[in-house]
């Protein structure tokens, strides 16, 4: 018989950083309730807790206030077949740091937001696509997934030049050759070896982080999977990855999800099936009539039907291949 868990609702105050809009215009109702009826946790995770540890984790830059995020509460059913999750919306307090990675010339920003209540204690490297960590859409999609418990590191791979929707599509290549393999290599290897030594150091993390990555990111998870030696991940989740040799799946060693449209022509549905046949315990889910793009900038959360059950394959899939595996595993 399967076991229900249910997880306890959290309701959130908006102290969202400048320059933000809330996820939904509905919580922007609800505000002045939720001020009168919560307080902001005392289990805020600042630098004025530790700063000791901050020092050391090099958490000297600026710090992002909570915010409102939409999300779904999360009632489980631990079966064969793994989890599934539904009903209703909650909200959930999460914090965000700005923080700089590598030393010297090789320095590089990411950003780090952890849940606050709910926490997991499980890593998640997300790779973003072209536009590079601060866009919007990317920012609400790690606020959401953080909201479920995990602690999100978004480096920024683009060293502060990001591709622009400004810019004609004759300078893709030149913007792209700023952007030399070996170094984004290095920037990724490099995130998520401070990501697995900072939880660690919170008693959290004791084998291995998830990896996710939309479109140009996407393609890079596929590639520091194959080329992880260390044992670094534990699962990897990918959206409609782009530029990667289908050839690398041969050398991945843990459960990979692989999620496309089969209307998209950056991510061919066939190259997509060739990775499943080559990576044991992956899957891929090939969604009808979507195009590039639909999970993380859908035209609305609420409406899109194939950008929400895509969400909820990948937060199913990190449960039972990351957080599951480190239950096994004997992890927190």
């Amino acid at each position: 018989m399967a076991a229900s868990l249910r997880l306890p609702s959290i309701s959130l105050l908006d102290v969202r950083r400048p320059g933000t809009q809330l996820c939904s215009s509905r919580f922007g109702q609800h505000l002045q309730q939720l001020q009168q009826q919560q307080q902001v946790s005392s289990r805020f995770r600042s630098c004025a807790a530790s700063p000791s540890v901050c020092a050391q984790r090099q958490l000297s830059k600026r710090m992002w206030p909570a915010r409102v995020i939409k999300v779904k509460a999360q009632t489980e059913q631990s079966t064969e077949q793994g989890s599934t999750a539904a009903d209703d919306e909650v909200c959930e307090l999460v914090n965000g740091t700005d923080v700089e990675l590598g030393e010297g010339s090789e320095s590089f920003q990411a950003y780090f937001i952890q849940a606050i209540k709910n926490n997991n204690g499980a890593g998640v490297l997300l790779l973003t696509d072209v536009y590079g960590h601060q866009q919007s859409a990317t920012r609400d999609f790690v606020y959401r997934l953080a909201c479920f418990g995990y602690n999100v590191l978004v480096p920024d791979l683009f060293r502060g030049n990001p591709w622009s929707k400004q810019k004609s599509k004759e300078q893709f290549e030149e913007w792209r050759a700023t952007h030399p393999p070996d170094r984004l290599e290095n920037d990724i290897d490099t995130s998520a070896d401070w990501l697995s030594h900072a939880l660690f150091e919170e008693g959290a993390v004791t084998k291995g982080l998830g990896i996710v990555g939309f479109c140009f990111g996407g393609g890079k998870v596929i590639q520091a999977l194959a080329r992880d030696t260390k044992g670094r991940y534990t699962t990897g989740v990918t959206f409609y990855g782009t530029r990667f040799d289908p050839a690398l799946a041969v050398q991945i060693k843990v459960p990979l999800l692989l999620i496309t449209g089969d209307k998209d022509p950056l991510s061919p549905v066939d190259v997509v099936r060739q990775v499943e046949s080559q990576v044991k315990g992956a899957q891929a889910r090939v969604y009808k009539g979507r195009g590039h793009g639909f999970v993380h900038m859908p035209e609305s959360v609420e409406d899109d039907e194939d950008a929400e059950d895509a969400f909820e394959a990948m937060r199913n899939w990190l449960h039972d291949h990351l957080l599951h595996n480190r239950a096994q595993k004997g992890g927190v």
